[in-house]
């Protein structure tokens, strides 16, 4: 891999961190923005991560796949509650069709990589659940969050999710059934080898790690939901550790 590419990839990197950091001390129109780019900067990292690791082959199906999958996941759930509840997007999010913002395939092209990644090198037998658990906890954090934000909302009847009252608990199982399904068809579909000169899955640790810490503090210390910031950091530690803890000893 060419310097320039390690110092893009770095960069974007970089710069999706910098916004989840100023997303808490920003309100109004700059939040509005700083949450569209930090969908599509850490889209555009993790595409460029799979160019780099994997070559364009993976690359391009993996854009694709996910980002239809995500779309129309989506647009089943607008307009049936299915998997995840009812819920609806504001549209806050930017242009939309059928009611689902353009933006939000992006979250999941973002999201679905890593989580491939990471379920992978931890557990070849069991990928697909691995990876719709990843899924599932990063959710946790990512949920409220939005909800809190004024960016969609939920119609929550019977149960919801510990210390979440406005999010239903479907959410969560339909995110692992998602996440299960998206990780078990990239899995069949995408390549396994990596480039002989390819991208450090250092940049994937880095990131989860970074989804781990900044989701338990920023609920902690910022968002007001101590709760959830225990229950997220343990569910999405679970799984996140095990390949967190594998590629700060060593990468194969």
């Amino acid at each position: 891999m060419s310097q320039r590419a390690r110092v893009t990839l770095g960069a974007t990197l970089g710069l999706l961190i910098l916004l989840q950091m100023a997303y808490p001390l920003t309100n109004g129109e700059l939040l509005r923005v700083i949450t569209i780019a930090t969908v599509l900067v850490g889209a555009t990292s993790m595409v460029l991560h799979a160019y780099l690791s994997y070559g364009f082959k993976y690359a391009w199906r993996y854009l694709v796949i996910v980002a239809l999958f995500g779309y129309f996941i989506e647009l089943l759930g607008v307009h049936s509650g299915w998997p995840f509840g009812i819920y609806e997007y504001s549209p806050t999010l930017g242009f939309a069709i059928g009611g689902v913002p353009l933006v939000v395939p992006f979250a999941w092209v973002m999201m679905v990589h890593p989580a491939l990644v990471a379920a992978r090198r931890v557990t070849p037998k069991w990928t697909f659940i691995y990876g719709g658990a990843l899924l599932a906890g990063w959710d946790l954090f990512l949920d409220p969050q939005m909800v809190a934000a004024g960016r969609w909302t939920w119609t929550v009847e019977g149960a919801h999710i510990p210390f979440v009252p406005d999010v239903p608990l479907s959410n969560f199982f339909g995110w692992l059934l998602a996440g299960c399904a998206i990780v078990a068809l990239l899995n069949l579909v995408l390549p396994f080898e990596r480039r002989k000169e390819s991208a450090s899955l250092r940049a994937v640790t880095l990131l989860l790690t970074w989804v781990l810490f900044s989701g338990f503090i920023g609920n902690l210390f910022f968002f007001d939901r101590p709760g959830l910031a225990f229950l997220g950091a343990a569910f999405f530690g679970a799984f996140a550790t095990p390949f967190i803890y594998k590629n700060w000893l060593g990468e194969a």
